[in-house]
């Protein structure tokens, strides 16, 4: 079984995520989870491509 750790990027300087996250890279531009992020994977999601979408 594969176990999900839920992140929530809200509010704040993104002083924790220091250095990946600063003022000229926001946090929903941290890739987290391999080479994907967060901005850009759920606006997938919300999309219409069908998966797996290869770029």
């Amino acid at each position: 079984m594969t176990i999900i750790t839920p992140i929530l990027l809200c509010g704040g300087s993104g002083t924790r995520l220091w250095p990946l996250s600063r003022k000229s890279y926001a946090k929903q531009f941290v890739p987290l989870a391999g080479d994907t992020t967060a901005l850009w994977y759920n606006s997938l999601l919300r999309s219409d491509y069908p998966f797996p979408l290869r770029i």
